[in-house]
Protein backbone atom coordinates (compact mmCIF):
# COMPACT_ATOMS: atom_id res chain seq x y z
CA UNK A 1 0.00 0.00 0.00
CA UNK A 2 2.84 2.40 0.74
CA UNK A 3 4.43 2.90 -2.68
CA UNK A 4 2.23 5.55 -4.27
CA UNK A 5 2.04 7.64 -1.09
CA UNK A 6 5.82 7.64 -0.64
CA UNK A 7 6.09 5.40 2.44
CA UNK A 8 8.39 2.85 0.75
CA UNK A 9 6.59 -0.01 2.49
CA UNK A 10 3.95 -0.39 5.18
CA UNK A 11 5.64 -2.35 7.97
CA UNK A 12 3.88 -0.92 11.01
CA UNK A 13 2.40 1.93 8.94
CA UNK A 14 -0.72 0.46 7.33
CA UNK A 15 -3.00 2.93 9.13
CA UNK A 16 -0.85 5.90 8.11
CA UNK A 17 -0.80 4.69 4.51
CA UNK A 18 -4.59 4.46 4.51
CA UNK A 19 -4.85 7.93 6.05
CA UNK A 20 -2.75 9.27 3.15
CA UNK A 21 -5.19 7.75 0.67
CA UNK A 22 -3.31 4.55 -0.15
CA UNK A 23 -5.29 1.62 -1.50
CA UNK A 24 -4.31 -2.07 -1.23
CA UNK A 25 -2.49 -3.23 -4.36
CA UNK A 26 -2.45 -6.99 -3.72
CA UNK A 27 -6.16 -7.74 -4.46
CA UNK A 28 -5.97 -6.36 -8.01
CA UNK A 29 -2.61 -8.01 -8.67
CA UNK A 30 -4.03 -11.32 -7.48
CA UNK A 31 -7.12 -10.76 -9.63
CA UNK A 32 -4.89 -10.32 -12.69
CA UNK A 33 -3.20 -13.62 -11.84
CA UNK A 34 -6.47 -15.53 -11.51
CA UNK A 35 -7.96 -13.93 -14.62
CA UNK A 36 -5.23 -15.39 -16.82
CA UNK A 37 -5.17 -18.69 -14.94
CA UNK A 38 -8.92 -19.14 -15.44
CA UNK A 39 -8.57 -19.04 -19.24
CA UNK A 40 -6.36 -22.14 -19.35
CA UNK A 41 -8.11 -25.53 -19.54
CA UNK A 42 -5.53 -27.07 -17.20
CA UNK A 43 -6.69 -24.75 -14.41
CA UNK A 44 -9.68 -27.03 -13.87
CA UNK A 45 -7.28 -29.67 -12.56
CA UNK A 46 -6.06 -27.43 -9.76
CA UNK A 47 -7.29 -27.58 -6.18
CA UNK A 48 -6.50 -24.57 -4.03
CA UNK A 49 -6.14 -24.75 -0.26
CA UNK A 50 -6.59 -21.30 1.16
CA UNK A 51 -7.47 -18.97 3.99
CA UNK A 52 -10.94 -17.51 4.30
CA UNK A 53 -12.19 -14.11 3.16
CA UNK A 54 -9.83 -11.62 1.53
CA UNK A 55 -6.82 -13.87 2.16
CA UNK A 56 -7.89 -16.12 -0.71
CA UNK A 57 -11.46 -17.36 -0.53
CA UNK A 58 -13.11 -14.30 -2.15
CA UNK A 59 -11.11 -14.32 -5.38
CA UNK A 60 -11.14 -18.10 -5.73
CA UNK A 61 -14.91 -18.03 -5.41
CA UNK A 62 -15.24 -15.14 -7.88
CA UNK A 63 -13.33 -17.07 -10.54
CA UNK A 64 -14.99 -20.43 -9.87
CA UNK A 65 -11.89 -22.38 -8.84
CA UNK A 66 -12.08 -25.50 -6.70
CA UNK A 67 -10.87 -24.67 -3.20
CA UNK A 68 -10.93 -25.71 0.44
CA UNK A 69 -10.57 -23.36 3.40
CA UNK A 70 -8.00 -24.57 5.92
CA UNK A 71 -7.54 -21.35 7.91
CA UNK A 72 -10.15 -18.87 9.11
CA UNK A 73 -8.71 -15.37 8.91
CA UNK A 74 -10.07 -12.25 10.59
CA UNK A 75 -11.59 -9.43 8.54
CA UNK A 76 -8.41 -7.36 8.94
CA UNK A 77 -5.54 -9.82 8.57
CA UNK A 78 -1.98 -9.10 9.73
CA UNK A 79 1.42 -10.75 9.30
CA UNK A 80 0.67 -13.24 12.08
CA UNK A 81 -2.27 -14.53 10.02
CA UNK A 82 0.02 -15.09 7.02
CA UNK A 83 2.38 -17.14 9.15
CA UNK A 84 -0.43 -19.05 10.88
CA UNK A 85 -2.15 -19.82 7.57
CA UNK A 86 1.14 -21.06 6.09
CA UNK A 87 1.79 -23.25 9.13
CA UNK A 88 -1.62 -24.87 8.60
CA UNK A 89 -1.10 -25.22 4.85
CA UNK A 90 2.32 -26.76 5.41
CA UNK A 91 0.71 -29.96 6.70
CA UNK A 92 -1.73 -30.35 3.79
CA UNK A 93 0.62 -31.87 1.20
CA UNK A 94 0.88 -28.82 -1.03
CA UNK A 95 2.78 -28.91 -4.32
CA UNK A 96 3.22 -25.13 -4.46
CA UNK A 97 2.60 -22.21 -2.11
CA UNK A 98 1.38 -19.05 -3.88
CA UNK A 99 1.34 -15.66 -2.19
CA UNK A 100 0.77 -12.07 -3.26
CA UNK A 101 2.79 -9.22 -1.75
CA UNK A 102 6.37 -7.99 -1.36
CA UNK A 103 9.54 -9.01 0.44
CA UNK A 104 7.91 -8.78 3.88
CA UNK A 105 5.25 -11.29 2.87
CA UNK A 106 7.92 -13.50 1.28
CA UNK A 107 9.74 -13.55 4.63
CA UNK A 108 6.57 -14.55 6.49
CA UNK A 109 5.75 -17.31 4.01
CA UNK A 110 9.29 -18.70 3.80
CA UNK A 111 9.58 -18.86 7.59
CA UNK A 112 6.53 -21.12 7.81
CA UNK A 113 6.35 -23.49 4.83
CA UNK A 114 9.44 -25.64 5.24
CA UNK A 115 10.54 -27.31 1.98
CA UNK A 116 7.40 -26.48 -0.04
CA UNK A 117 8.29 -24.45 -3.16
CA UNK A 118 6.89 -20.92 -3.08
CA UNK A 119 6.06 -18.42 -5.81
CA UNK A 120 5.30 -14.72 -5.35
CA UNK A 121 2.78 -12.68 -7.32
CA UNK A 122 4.52 -9.27 -7.19
CA UNK A 123 2.54 -6.59 -5.34
CA UNK A 124 5.04 -4.85 -3.08
CA UNK A 125 7.11 -1.68 -3.04
CA UNK A 126 10.43 -3.44 -2.59
CA UNK A 127 10.93 -6.87 -4.14
CA UNK A 128 14.57 -7.89 -3.87
CA UNK A 129 13.93 -11.62 -3.30
CA UNK A 130 14.26 -14.18 -6.06
CA UNK A 131 10.90 -15.91 -5.49
CA UNK A 132 8.80 -13.40 -7.45
CA UNK A 133 7.48 -13.81 -10.95
CA UNK A 134 8.08 -10.67 -13.00
CA UNK A 135 4.32 -10.05 -13.27
CA UNK A 136 0.99 -11.60 -12.20
CA UNK A 137 0.62 -12.98 -15.72
CA UNK A 138 4.05 -14.63 -15.54
CA UNK A 139 3.09 -16.13 -12.16
CA UNK A 140 0.05 -17.74 -13.81
CA UNK A 141 2.19 -19.22 -16.57
CA UNK A 142 4.72 -20.56 -14.06
CA UNK A 143 1.97 -22.06 -11.92
CA UNK A 144 0.42 -23.93 -14.84
CA UNK A 145 3.78 -25.13 -16.19
CA UNK A 146 4.83 -26.35 -12.74
CA UNK A 147 1.50 -28.12 -12.32
CA UNK A 148 2.10 -29.93 -15.63
CA UNK A 149 5.53 -31.06 -14.43
CA UNK A 150 7.38 -28.95 -17.00
CA UNK A 151 9.51 -26.94 -14.57
CA UNK A 152 12.10 -27.72 -11.96
CA UNK A 153 12.68 -25.67 -8.83
CA UNK A 154 15.78 -23.71 -7.92
CA UNK A 155 16.96 -22.47 -4.56
CA UNK A 156 16.96 -18.71 -4.18
CA UNK A 157 17.28 -16.08 -1.49
CA UNK A 158 14.68 -14.24 0.55
CA UNK A 159 15.99 -10.69 0.96
CA UNK A 160 14.38 -7.80 2.82
CA UNK A 161 15.43 -4.33 3.90
CA UNK A 162 15.15 -2.44 7.15
CA UNK A 163 12.15 -0.22 6.35
CA UNK A 164 13.02 2.39 8.97
CA UNK A 165 16.45 2.91 7.42
CA UNK A 166 14.94 2.61 3.94
CA UNK A 167 12.62 5.55 4.62
CA UNK A 168 15.65 7.54 5.78
CA UNK A 169 17.45 6.87 2.50
CA UNK A 170 19.71 3.99 3.57
CA UNK A 171 19.45 0.69 1.72
CA UNK A 172 20.46 -2.09 4.09
CA UNK A 173 19.50 -5.55 2.88
CA UNK A 174 19.63 -8.77 4.85
CA UNK A 175 19.41 -12.42 3.88
CA UNK A 176 16.57 -13.96 5.89
CA UNK A 177 16.15 -17.39 4.34
CA UNK A 178 16.51 -19.54 1.27
CA UNK A 179 13.55 -21.03 -0.52
CA UNK A 180 12.71 -23.19 -3.49
CA UNK A 181 10.79 -21.66 -6.37
CA UNK A 182 9.66 -22.86 -9.83
CA UNK A 183 12.07 -21.38 -12.32
CA UNK A 184 11.93 -20.43 -15.96
CA UNK A 185 14.40 -17.84 -17.34
CA UNK A 186 12.87 -14.40 -17.89
CA UNK A 187 9.63 -15.19 -16.00
CA UNK A 188 11.25 -15.20 -12.56
CA UNK A 189 13.02 -12.02 -11.49
CA UNK A 190 16.63 -12.00 -10.38
CA UNK A 191 17.65 -10.77 -6.98
CA UNK A 192 18.48 -7.03 -7.04
CA UNK A 193 22.18 -6.26 -7.42
CA UNK A 194 24.05 -3.15 -6.31
CA UNK A 195 27.01 -2.20 -8.49
CA UNK A 196 30.02 -0.42 -7.04
CA UNK A 197 33.30 0.22 -8.83
CA UNK A 198 35.45 3.08 -10.00
CA UNK A 199 34.23 2.77 -13.60
CA UNK A 200 30.62 2.76 -12.44
CA UNK A 201 31.13 6.03 -10.58
CA UNK A 202 32.88 7.57 -13.58
CA UNK A 203 29.95 6.76 -15.85
CA UNK A 204 27.49 8.08 -13.26
CA UNK A 205 29.47 11.32 -13.24
CA UNK A 206 29.29 11.50 -17.04
CA UNK A 207 25.54 10.88 -17.02
CA UNK A 208 25.09 13.51 -14.31
CA UNK A 209 27.10 16.16 -16.18
CA UNK A 210 25.01 15.59 -19.31
CA UNK A 211 21.78 15.72 -17.30
CA UNK A 212 22.83 19.01 -15.69
CA UNK A 213 23.03 20.50 -19.19
CA UNK A 214 19.63 19.43 -20.51
CA UNK A 215 17.92 20.15 -17.16
CA UNK A 216 18.48 23.89 -17.69
CA UNK A 217 15.46 24.13 -20.01
CA UNK A 218 13.05 25.23 -17.26
CA UNK A 219 11.11 21.95 -17.12
CA UNK A 220 10.28 20.24 -13.83
CA UNK A 221 12.31 17.02 -13.61
CA UNK A 222 10.87 14.12 -11.65
CA UNK A 223 13.82 12.01 -10.46
CA UNK A 224 13.15 8.39 -9.57
CA UNK A 225 14.99 6.41 -6.91
CA UNK A 226 18.54 5.13 -7.23
CA UNK A 227 22.21 6.04 -7.07
CA UNK A 228 22.43 7.17 -10.71
CA UNK A 229 19.68 9.76 -10.33
CA UNK A 230 21.12 10.71 -6.93
CA UNK A 231 24.44 11.52 -8.62
CA UNK A 232 22.66 14.05 -10.85
CA UNK A 233 21.33 15.87 -7.79
CA UNK A 234 24.70 15.62 -6.02
CA UNK A 235 26.55 17.41 -8.81
CA UNK A 236 23.89 20.12 -8.73
CA UNK A 237 24.54 20.59 -5.01
CA UNK A 238 21.16 19.12 -4.08
CA UNK A 239 20.50 16.42 -1.50
CA UNK A 240 18.43 13.75 -3.22
CA UNK A 241 16.07 11.36 -1.45
CA UNK A 242 18.05 8.26 -2.47
CA UNK A 243 15.17 5.82 -2.22
CA UNK A 244 12.37 8.24 -3.00
CA UNK A 245 11.18 10.58 -5.74
CA UNK A 246 12.18 14.27 -5.85
CA UNK A 247 11.35 17.05 -8.30
CA UNK A 248 14.01 19.52 -9.44
CA UNK A 249 13.34 22.67 -11.44
CA UNK A 250 15.77 25.46 -12.31
CA UNK A 251 18.46 23.96 -10.11
CA UNK A 252 16.43 23.63 -6.91
CA UNK A 253 14.20 21.04 -5.26
CA UNK A 254 10.53 21.96 -5.64
CA UNK A 255 9.10 18.73 -4.20
CA UNK A 256 11.07 16.41 -1.90
CA UNK A 257 10.21 12.74 -1.31
CA UNK A 258 7.06 13.15 -3.38
CA UNK A 259 3.96 10.97 -3.29
CA UNK A 260 1.77 10.29 -6.31
CA UNK A 261 -0.60 13.04 -5.10
CA UNK A 262 2.30 15.49 -4.82
CA UNK A 263 3.33 14.76 -8.41
CA UNK A 264 -0.20 15.16 -9.75
CA UNK A 265 -0.52 18.49 -7.92
CA UNK A 266 2.80 19.59 -9.41
CA UNK A 267 1.63 18.70 -12.92
CA UNK A 268 -1.31 21.07 -12.44
CA UNK A 269 1.16 23.93 -11.89
CA UNK A 270 3.98 23.43 -14.40
CA UNK A 271 4.03 23.82 -18.17
CA UNK A 272 6.26 20.83 -18.82
CA UNK A 273 7.62 17.95 -16.77
CA UNK A 274 10.14 15.23 -17.53
CA UNK A 275 10.77 11.94 -15.72
CA UNK A 276 14.25 10.46 -15.19
CA UNK A 277 14.48 6.84 -14.04
CA UNK A 278 17.19 4.18 -13.84
CA UNK A 279 16.72 0.38 -14.01
CA UNK A 280 17.02 -1.84 -10.95
CA UNK A 281 20.27 -3.79 -11.16
CA UNK A 282 19.93 -7.31 -12.65
CA UNK A 283 16.11 -7.11 -12.68
CA UNK A 284 15.79 -4.38 -15.32
CA UNK A 285 12.61 -2.75 -14.03
CA UNK A 286 12.37 0.98 -14.76
CA UNK A 287 8.71 1.39 -13.73
CA UNK A 288 6.49 -0.58 -11.34
CA UNK A 289 9.16 -1.35 -8.76
CA UNK A 290 10.61 1.02 -6.17
CA UNK A 291 9.36 4.36 -7.53
CA UNK A 292 5.64 3.56 -7.53
CA UNK A 293 4.88 7.22 -6.92
CA UNK A 294 5.50 7.57 -10.68
CA UNK A 295 2.13 5.97 -11.32
CA UNK A 296 0.21 5.43 -14.57
CA UNK A 297 -1.69 8.68 -13.93
CA UNK A 298 1.57 10.59 -13.49
CA UNK A 299 3.08 8.99 -16.60
CA UNK A 300 0.08 9.80 -18.77
CA UNK A 301 -0.06 13.39 -17.51
CA UNK A 302 3.65 13.86 -18.15
CA UNK A 303 3.62 12.05 -21.49
CA UNK A 304 5.62 8.90 -22.21
CA UNK A 305 7.75 10.80 -24.73
CA UNK A 306 9.08 12.78 -21.76
CA UNK A 307 10.48 9.68 -20.01
CA UNK A 308 14.29 9.60 -19.84
CA UNK A 309 16.13 6.39 -18.87
CA UNK A 310 19.70 6.55 -17.54
CA UNK A 311 22.03 3.65 -16.74
CA UNK A 312 25.73 2.88 -16.67
CA UNK A 313 26.98 0.61 -19.51
CA UNK A 314 27.83 -2.21 -17.07
CA UNK A 315 24.36 -2.25 -15.55
CA UNK A 316 22.81 -2.21 -19.01
CA UNK A 317 24.95 -5.14 -20.17
CA UNK A 318 23.62 -7.25 -17.29
CA UNK A 319 20.02 -6.71 -18.41
CA UNK A 320 18.45 -8.48 -21.41
CA UNK A 321 15.73 -5.86 -21.70
CA UNK A 322 14.18 -3.08 -19.64
CA UNK A 323 10.88 -4.00 -17.97
CA UNK A 324 7.75 -2.06 -17.08
CA UNK A 325 4.97 -3.31 -14.81
CA UNK A 326 2.77 -0.32 -13.97
CA UNK A 327 -0.47 -2.33 -13.45
CA UNK A 328 -1.86 -0.56 -16.55
CA UNK A 329 -1.43 -3.08 -19.37
CA UNK A 330 -2.26 -0.57 -22.11
CA UNK A 331 0.32 1.89 -20.80
CA UNK A 332 2.90 -0.90 -20.53
CA UNK A 333 2.34 -1.73 -24.19
CA UNK A 334 2.69 1.94 -25.16
CA UNK A 335 5.99 2.13 -23.28
CA UNK A 336 7.32 -1.00 -25.01
CA UNK A 337 9.74 -0.90 -27.94
CA UNK A 338 13.24 0.39 -28.60
CA UNK A 339 14.24 3.28 -26.37
CA UNK A 340 17.37 5.36 -25.95
CA UNK A 341 19.19 4.99 -22.63
CA UNK A 342 21.66 7.67 -21.57
CA UNK A 343 24.89 5.85 -20.61
CA UNK A 344 27.45 8.67 -20.48
CA UNK A 345 28.14 12.26 -21.49
CA UNK A 346 26.12 12.76 -24.69
CA UNK A 347 26.22 8.99 -25.19
CA UNK A 348 23.17 6.74 -25.48
CA UNK A 349 22.42 3.12 -26.32
CA UNK A 350 19.25 1.59 -27.70
CA UNK A 351 17.57 -0.99 -25.46
CA UNK A 352 14.33 -2.92 -25.75
CA UNK A 353 11.59 -2.03 -23.27
CA UNK A 354 9.13 -4.85 -22.64
CA UNK A 355 5.89 -5.13 -20.72
CA UNK A 356 6.41 -7.70 -17.95
CA UNK A 357 2.81 -8.86 -18.41
CA UNK A 358 3.49 -9.84 -22.04
CA UNK A 359 6.62 -11.93 -21.47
Amino acid sequence: MGGAVGLKGTDGLAHEAAARGARPVAPERARSFFKLLAHDPDAGNLLFLTASGEMGEVLLSDFGFRYQIVYNSPEQSVAEDTRAACEELRHQGLDLMLFCGGDGTARDVASSVGEIPILGIPAGVKMHSGVFAISPQAAAELTLAYGRGELKVRETEIIDVDEELYRQGELQTKLYATAKTPYKPVLVQERKRIYSSRSEEEFKDQIAHFAMEFMRDGSAYILGAGTTTAKIAELMGIEKTLLGVDVIQDGRVVVKDASERDLLDLLDRVKRAMIIVSPIGAQGFILGRGSQQISPRVLRRTGIKNLIVVATPHKLEEIDSLLVDTSDSRLDRELSGRRQVVTGYRIAQLKDVRAASNI
